[in-house]
C-alpha cells in the first residue's frame, strides 16, 4: 500500500512535474559532484554544501543537514556514495517532520473550522498573491462551501479588479469600495456579508506593500481591529505569499512580514518555474511556521497543500 495515498493520482503527477526543474539541477550537480568518488568524505560534503546552498535550501539550513550527514554516516558506518541520496532524503525529510506543518488532511474543508473562517491574506506585489486567493476561494468553493472575498487591497492599480474578475471566474462574491479607500472598512464589509449570508470562508486581500514597516504593521493592525468588531478572534490565519521562484529574496521577505505582523501560514508560490525549490524547505526551517500550500502550475488545482512525504517523495522520485 502506498505511503502517499492523500493524493490523488493527477495532484502526484503535477507535483512531480512542478518539482522538476529543482530535481534535475540539483541532482544533476550531485551527480556530477561524486562522479568517480566512492566514499562520503570531507570534499563531497563540501560539495553537497555547495550544491544545498545553490539550490537556495539557505546557510543555516544546509549547515544543519550536512551535520546531521555527518553524525549519521560516523554513527552508522556508511561509507559510499551510492548511499548518499538516500540518507539526504531521509535526513530532509525528518527536518521537515520537526518544523511545523498541517497535518495530511484536506486543507480544503472546513467542518473543524471555526464559521466563517477569516483568511487574512498578506505579500508583496507581484508574488502571485490574488491570484492565490483566486485559487484559494476556487477550491473551496469547489467542495460546496460558501466563500466571500474581500478587496482591501486598495491601494496597488488593478488589484481590486483582478480580484473581482477572480470572484467572476470562480463564481463567488467579492466586497469591494474601488481604489483608494479604506482597507479596513473593506474588510469590515466583507464580514458583515459573511457573517449575513452564512459564509465558510471569507478571505481577505491587503496591500502588497506600504511605504514604510511601520504603514504596514499599522495598516494591518487596523484592519485586525475593526475585523474583530464583527468577529472577535479574526481572523483565524494569516496567510503569507511568497514566489518561490526568486529563492533567498523569499526568504528575507517573510523575515520581513514576520517582523510587522503575526503570521500563521505560509502559501510558496510558482515552483513549476524554477530550479529554487530547495527553498521550501530552508523556509520551513527557518521561520517553523507551516507551509501550507504550494504552487506547482497554472490551473486551479495547481496551489496543493503542502504535504512534506509528497514533496521530499517527487524531489527524490528519479532516485533510487
Amino acid at each position: 500500500m502506498s505511503l502517499f495515498g492523500f493524493f490523488s493520482k493527477e495532484k502526484k503527477e503535477t507535483l512531480d512535474k512542478g518539482l522538476e526543474k529543482t530535481k534535475d539541477s540539483f541532482f544533476g550537480k550531485l551527480s556530477r559532484a561524486i562522479v568517480g568518488k566512492t566514499t562520503i568524505d570531507e570534499d563531497v560534503l563540501d560539495e553537497l554544501e555547495d550544491i544545498l546552498v545553490s539550490s537556495d535550501v539557505g546557510v543555516e539550513t544546509t549547515v544543519k543537514i550536512i551535520k546531521r550527514i555527518e553524525e549519521r554516516v560516523a554513527r552508522d558506518k556508511y561509507a559510499t556514495t551510492a548511499e548518499l541520496n538516500g540518507i539526504l532524503r531521509e535526513e530532509i525529510a525528518a527536518l521537515l517532520t520537526e518544523n511545523k506543518s498541517v497535518d495530511i488532511k484536506d486543507s480544503f474543508e472546513t467542518e473543524h473550522l471555526p464559521k466563517p473562517y477569516v483568511i487574512m491574506v498578506v505579500g508583496v506585489n507581484g508574488v502571485g498573491k490574488t491570484t492565490t486567493i483566486g485559487k484559494l476561494a476556487h477550491q473551496f468553493h469547489q467542495r460546496g462551501h460558501k466563500v466571500v472575498l474581500g478587496a482591501a487591497d486598495t491601494f496597488r492599480a488593478a488589484a481590486v479588479d483582478q480580484l473581482k474578475l477572480w470572484g467572476k471566474r470562480v463564481d463567488v462574491p467579492v466586497i469591494d469600495h474601488g481604489m483608494n479607500t479604506d482597507p479596513s472598512a473593506v474588510a469590515y464589509d466583507a464580514l458583515l456579508k459573511g457573517t449575513e449570508t452564512g459564509a465558510d470562508v471569507i478571505i481577505i486581500d491587503t496591500a502588497g506593500r506600504l511605504h514604510t514597516k511601520v504603514n504596514l504593521m499599522n495598516e494591518l493592525a487596523k484592519i485586525k481591529r475593526v475585523m474583530q468588531k464583527i468577529i472577535p478572534d479574526a481572523p483565524h490565519e494569516v496567510l503569507l505569499v511568497l514566489d518561490g521562484s526568486t529563492g533567498q529574496n523569499a526568504v528575507i521577505q517573510a523575515r520581513e512580514f514576520t517582523k510587522v505582523t503575526e503570521i500563521t501560514a505560509l502559501a510558496v508560490t510558482k515552483l513549476d518555474g524554477t530550479a529554487k525549490g530547495g527553498v521550501v524547505i530552508g523556509i520551513s526551517d527557518e521561520f517553523k511556521i507551516p507551509v501550507k500550500y504550494i504552487g506547482v502550475g497554472e490551473k486551479m488545482d495547481d496551489l496543493q497543500v503542502f504535504d512534506r512525504s509528497e514533496f521530499v517523495d517527487s524531489l527524490f522520485k528519479k532516485i533510487g
